[in-house]
């Protein structure tokens, strides 16, 4: 708030009773803030959209503070946009089954989440094969999904249910993006939105790292099913596994963390191929990482075009009436392209029929004639 007051040339005070509510700036006041925080005017005018549910991190100990909050913001924006377009269009219904039926995320075993995943692909009737496509599935069980630069490795996604619409909304980093990332990290967001929709925010302080490793076990089991992928390891090396990436599209540093999950090899060799990985030089970027496009979240943006195409809203109309964060902001978290608020709408023209070039129907219809069986 210091900060903000040296920025507007106002006193710290005249900040702080605008942060507890005791005063109201003036309309100059009000322009000059929008200005300096980057929203407009109309950010401070509407209703505070609210969304009470946790927002599921990978680590909270090793973040900065100042990330985890510009992350949370940026998923409450999220929230927000999804609640303003489901007024004008109906989103797929949420289809994430109950697979804890009642018990507790504390009574999974390994064995319990292995049954899971397979359950989850026979729900969404995807087969044991590999799953090409973790984000177009998400979109298509009801899951909304923006994705962002989060500007910091140690984030590399977040899930959280909206209470006001009961779905998951899941936010992917687009920071040193690959296919094989993306896959990992939708898959791990939707353990989250299967395992832990009714965790609170102290439970997850308390066991973040069980739901994490319960997360990414949820994950690897889902993307590399047990009753399929191991029978395709003949020889568990290097190379092998390198083969089988360009199959199930998972990194082989993720494979050889299944493997040994699934004790079909001891500790000690997925150690010497984690070496050997490292020696390498694959850490920093695999084999094969830069041959799929990564795919982009559609459902948003389809939304967008869809409402200001039917005529619903204008693009103009769509930033003043329902949303309070900047047309920049927008166009990121919905992954439109940059400046589509500022482009203009293409015209439909209905062209005129010319009637001297309509043929004249044929007195004659026209004749199938068999081809005869050989």
């Amino acid at each position: 708030m210091s900060a903000l007051a040296r920025l507007l040339s106002v006193s710290a005070s005249t900040v702080t009773r605008w942060e507890d509510g005791s005063s109201a700036p003036d309309s100059d006041a009000l322009s000059a803030l929008a200005g300096a925080l980057q929203v407009r005017r109309e950010f401070f005018l509407r209703p505070v959209f609210d969304s009470t549910r946790p927002v599921f991190y990978r680590s909270l100990a090793s973040t900065l503070v100042r990330d985890i909050d510009y992350q949370h913001a940026q998923m409450h924006w999220l929230q927000e946009i999804s609640a303003a377009l489901q007024h004008y269009v109906d989103f797929p219904s949420a289809d994430i089954p109950d697979v804890l039926d009642g018990a507790s995320y504390k009574q999974l075993r390994d064995e319990d989440i292995e049954k899971i995943a397979l359950d989850l692909r026979r729900h969404w009737k995807i087969g044991e094969g590999p799953c090409t496509d973790v984000v177009a599935l998400l979109e298509r069980v009801g899951v909304v999904v923006g994705a962002i630069e989060m500007g910091t490795s140690k984030l590399d996604g977040l899930c959280s249910w909206s209470a006001s619409e009961c779905r998951p909304h899941i936010l992917l980093a687009t920071d040193k993006m690959s296919f094989p990332r993306r896959q990992m990290d939708a898959a791990h967001e939707l353990a989250h939105a299967v395992l832990h929709k009714d965790v609170t925010e102290d439970e997850l302080k308390k066991n973040l790292k069980p739901i994490e490793t319960q997360a990414f076990r949820l994950a690897s089991a889902f993307l590399l099913p047990s009753t399929t992928y191991p029978h395709e390891v003949r020889r568990p090396s290097l190379a092998a596994l390198l083969s089988l990436k360009e199959r199930w599209r998972v990194s082989v540093k993720a494979q050889i963390k299944r493997l040994s999950d699934l004790d079909i090899i001891p500790e000690t060799h997925a150690t010497d191929l984690y070496k050997l990985y490292s020696a390498k030089g694959w850490n920093r970027e695999e084999p094969l990482d830069r041959e799929w496009l990564v795919p982009e979240p559609r459902s948003l943006a389809d939304a967008m075009n869809i409402v200001v195409d039917s005529g619903l809203r204008t693009k103009a109309d769509l930033l003043s009436v329902e949303f309070t964060m900047s047309a920049g902001d927008v166009e990121n978290l919905t992954c439109l392209p940059p400046g589509w608020f500022s482009a203009r709408t293409a015209e439909v023209v209905q062209l005129k029929q010319d009637s001297a070039r309509i043929m004249p129907k044929s007195e004659f219809p026209g004749v199938v004639v068999p081809f005869n069986r050989k």
